[in-house]
């Protein structure tokens, strides 16, 4: 069997564990999911008007708040599925499954796009769930066209697969699950600093260049802008730059982890 060929189906076959694992072990999974539901519901119902009004100049329209929450609470799903990936790998590093598959015959990239595939796959559907408990709380982007659906899909799938290959190297790079959980704390803070809840510019002066500057805001004003048809700017370029950029340190960084000889 050619090489490519040996690739792709072991590839397959550790997409298909990884997912029966996810499956038969769906609490840090389930745990992930409520944790941007919570959000979601909290900042709608109890402190939307609030929020509605410091961002409407007084005025409190909690419709219009939840319009502006709800991509910035997708990215945030994005991000703590990844963290998931980064546990889910330190897991299989500490349980020694990773060493067994150093001894067999199998493709050894294999491994880790497994991972990788099978975490984007499940990021995509946590964004498909949390994206329908905001439709059924009111959420509508009834501007958005087919065409600009089909480019937050995409958009969707490309921030997942940056995060996720930047989680990878965090949990291979981690002593065990708990370290790789606080060493992908980042991914978790950084999207609550970022222009998801209120904009960059009702944030204090010396804090919005934190928030402008980081790969979480251009990839939510991006799609908050192709759903709602607001001004996307160059965050559309940004956000591709950051993914482009991420995913080949993630990879990288992983692909060197994982091919060093075992101390």
């Amino acid at each position: 069997m050619s090489t490519p060929a040996l690739a792709v189906r072991d590839s397959a076959t550790m997409l298909r564990r990884n997912l029966l694992h996810a499956r038969r072990y769906p609490s840090l999974t389930l745990n992930l999911l409520l944790t941007p539901v919570m959000l979601l519901l909290l900042f709608v119902y109890v402190f939307g008007d609030v929020m509605s009004a410091g961002i409407g100049h007084g005025t409190a329209d909690r419709s219009a708040y939840l319009a502006y929450l709800v991509p910035g609470i997708l990215m945030l799903t994005i991000a703590f599925s990844a963290i998931g990936s980064a546990v889910s790998v330190a897991m299989d590093m500490t349980e020694g499954i990773i060493a067994r598959f150093r001894t067999m015959a199998i493709h050894r990239g294999s491994v880790l796009i497994g991972h990788v595939v099978g975490s984007v796959l499940q990021c995509m559907m946590s964004v498909v769930l949390v994206g329908a408990v905001a439709v059924a709380i009111g959420f509508r982007a009834t501007d958005a066209t087919p065409l600009e659906w089909l480019a937050a899909l995409a958009l969707v799938a490309v921030v997942s697969l940056a995060l996720t290959w930047t989680a990878v190297g965090l949990g291979l790079s981690s002593p065990n699950p708990e370290a790789a959980s606080n060493n992908a704390l980042p991914l978790m803070v950084l999207p609550l600093l970022s222009s998801a809840f209120v904009p960059v510019d009702a944030m204090p002066g010396w804090f919005q260049p934190i928030a402008e500057y980081q790969p979480f805001t251009p990839a939510i004003e991006t799609l908050r802008g192709l759903l709602l048809s607001t001004p996307i700017g160059n965050n559309g370029w940004l956000t591709i730059a950051w993914c482009v950029g991420l995913t080949a340190l993630g990879y990288t960084w992983s692909k060197s982890l994982f091919t060093r000889d075992p101390k």
